[in-house]
Formats: structure tokens, C-alpha cells, sequence
């Protein structure tokens, strides 16, 4: 895993940066580091039915209008430029991406485009009902977040709802095929941070990939402190004092992706961990990003965003918006400086950018 510093040493760019900028028929979308972007995420609304403590305030929160929210024709437009410029993988993101109308539809919109994988981030809320028609309609796989297994507890984090159906979507999801199911936990120092061995044997006892979260700076209340980060080696440590755990070799993991992979040597399952705060991967990164309100972030850190929204209604060709995308990507720092003195939070929050 890779700190910041080597990040900033290791990450060389390969092109001058007075050098033109790529054309919207210029290859790869590559950065001038040499990161290939083959994943999007796609985030189809700000709004969710929970308001959890390490995302969203409990109160106050200012949704996106309607008309600033791009459609799903809008949507779909911009995942086939992406796909016909190297975009593989696309994840769906919100807010809550359920508790958007027609997601089914959306979903089939972009199995036709022909992505290798196409993945949901959900909080579970209302999963279950819906859990077989998403995968009737083309999703692969989805990620469901669950940062408690005690019933008490769940609401206090989430603010809202109940941990039943939680684990209840997890079971639909399985059933309908949709897998390997991912269960993330956002680890809060003396919040959460008792029930990792719970969520190991979780992982252990059902076969579902657990990633422990570090807790980023991305709350929309602003409260983030770095004493509240959990950071994954003490994670890994309290894990490998009750199971031994050994790495994913690279040849069976994705280099970018951003959980950093290990097995049970007992052979009863995995679990990762994602040190976006402790041990930043930037360097293998290959992540962007389209707001909710269409946007283009080529980090989710990222201080500046690229405008898509009125480029797409305004008449703007497919070759301007895939030179939108390609400017985005060179445009893209080496790292996301969380550890830097000088690095400034994002103005948006979480929901209002999409996982």
C-alpha cells in the first residue's frame, strides 16, 4: 500500500503540461501520470432516506432542483461516450440510488451499452423487493453498506431505519444472483470500532467480502476528525490476533482497485480494507466521477469539477462531451492530499458527489 508521500514522489508525469490537450479522439482515457480510467461511477441523485453520521447533517440538508438533475437519457448518453473511450466498469452511486423512480429502466440502459461490470452502492433500504428485477434488468453486483450488526446500534448510526432489512436485502441479493455481495462498514473510533471482529465473522459465517471503510472527510455536517479514523493496519492487527489473514496475490486482485484485499488462511472467506485517510492508492487510481447534477470529478477530493450539465443541452456533440472527459482525467492531481498541511476538505458532501 502506498502513502502519500510516494505517492507525490512515484507519480511522474509523462507529458509536459504545456503539451495540447487531448483531443476527444486521442486514445485512452489516460492522465499525465499514466493512469488508464476504465471505471465510472455514476451518481443519479444527491437525495437519501437515511442520514448517516459520516455522510450526511441530520437536518438542513439542500437538494439538487429537479432541473439541475440529469436525466437518465442524459445519463445513458454520457456512459456510451465514456464506454467508446475505454470505460469498462460503471458503478451506480447516489445519495441512495433507490430512491430514485425508473432505476430499473436506467439499469437496462446501460446493460445494452455492454460494460464489462455494472455494480450499485445501496444502503439496502428497500433492496429486497427489488433485488431480482435489477438483476432481470442487467446488474452484475452490488455493494451494500451496513455499519452495524447490533439492532440498537444501526439506527444510531444511520439515524434511520433498521438492521433487519438490511440483511435482509444481502439475502435477496444473493438469491438473485447479484454477487459477490460487498457489505461496507465506515469504521468510527469509539462508535463502531468494538464490532470489527463481528463483522470478520460475519464475513466468515455468510461468505460476503466485508471492506472496512476508513472514515473520510466527506460528512456533510463538517465534524470529521482525524481522531475519529480507525486506520486499516489496527484493523488488519485486531482481525489477525483471532484469524490469521494473509494478501490476495496481485495476479487474483484488481491493482486499482481501492480495497486492498485479504483471505482467511483457513480458507473461510476475505475481507478488505480501504486506507483512503492512513495509506492513500492514489497512484493506482482509475476512478471518475459524474455528479448527480453533472459534473465531472476526476477525484473524489477533487477542489474543481468539470461542467457537464448544460454542454449536454445545449447541443454539445458526443466528440465535446468525450473531450470533456478527457481533459478531466488530464487535469487529475497525483494524489488526493488529505495528508498534506495544506489540504482543504471538498465543498461537496459524499451524497452530494456519489461514492
Amino acid at each position: 500500500m502506498t502513502t502519500t508521500a510516494s505517492v507525490r514522489v512515484s507519480l511522474q508525469p509523462r507529458r509536459s503540461r504545456t503539451q495540447a490537450e487531448p483531443t476527444a479522439n486521442s486514445g485512452s482515457l489516460v492522465d499525465r501520470f499514466g493512469r488508464v480510467h476504465r471505471d465510472l461511477r455514476i451518481s443519479i441523485t444527491d437525495r437519501c432516506n437515511l442520514r448517516c453520521v459520516y455522510c450526511m447533517p441530520e437536518e438542513g440538508v439542500a437538494f439538487a432542483p429537479r432541473s439541475q438533475i440529469l436525466s437518465y437519457e442524459e445519463l445513458g448518453r454520457v456512459a456510451r461516450i465514456a464506454h467508446g473511450i475505454g470505460v469498462t466498469r460503471v458503478r451506480i452511486t447516489g445519495g441512495e440510488p433507490l430512491v430514485r423512480r425508473g432505476l430499473e429502466s436506467f439499469v437496462a440502459t446501460l446493460a445494452e451499452i455492454g460494460f464489462d461490470d455494472l455494480s450499485m452502492t445501496t444502503n439496502g433500504i428497500g433492496l429486497a423487493r427489488r433485488a431480482q428485477d435489477l438483476a432481470n434488468a442487467g446488474l452484475h453486483r452490488v455493494n451494500i453498506s451496513c455499519d452495524s450488526l447490533r439492532p440498537d446500534r444501526f439506527p444510531k448510526i444511520r439515524r434511520s431505519g433498521e438492521l433487519p432489512p438490511v440483511l435482509a436485502a444481502m439475502d435477496a441479493a444473493e438469491k438473485a444472483g447479484l454477487r459477490p455481495i460487498k457489505v461496507n462498514v465506515v469504521v468510527l473510533a469509539g462508535i463502531n470500532d468494538d464490532e470489527i471482529l463481528d463483522f470478520a465473522a460475519f464475513a466468515r459465517d455468510t461468505g460476503r467480502v466485508v471492506r472496512f471503510i476508513e472514515y473520510m472527510p466527506l460528512d456533510g455536517a463538517g465534524n470529521w476528525d482525524r481522531s475519529s479514523v480507525v486506520p486499516a493496519a489496527e484493523i488488519l492487527e485486531t482481525i489477525g490476533k483471532r484469524w490469521a489473514l494473509e494478501p490476495v496475490v496481485p495476479s487474483d486482485s484488481d491493482p486499482s482497485a481501492p480495497a486492498t484485499r485479504y483471505r482467511f488462511t483457513d480458507g473461510m472467506g476475505e475481507i478488505g480494507v480501504i486506507p483512503t485517510v492512513t495509506e492513500p492508492f492514489c497512484g493506482t487510481c482509475d476512478r471518475l466521477r459524474i455528479t448527480a447534477d453533472g459534473a465531472i470529478r476526476n477525484c473524489l477530493f477533487a477542489s474543481q469539477e468539470t461542467p457537464l450539465r448544460e454542454l449536454l443541452r445545449s447541443g454539445g456533440s458526443d466528440d465535446d462531451v468525450a473531450r470533456s472527459l478527457r481533459r478531466a482525467v488530464y487535469a487529475k492531481l497525483p494524489g488526493h492530499g488529505i495528508n498534506d498541511p495544506g489540504f482543504l476538505r471538498p465543498a461537496r458532501s459524499m451524497s452530494m458527489i456519489g461514492g
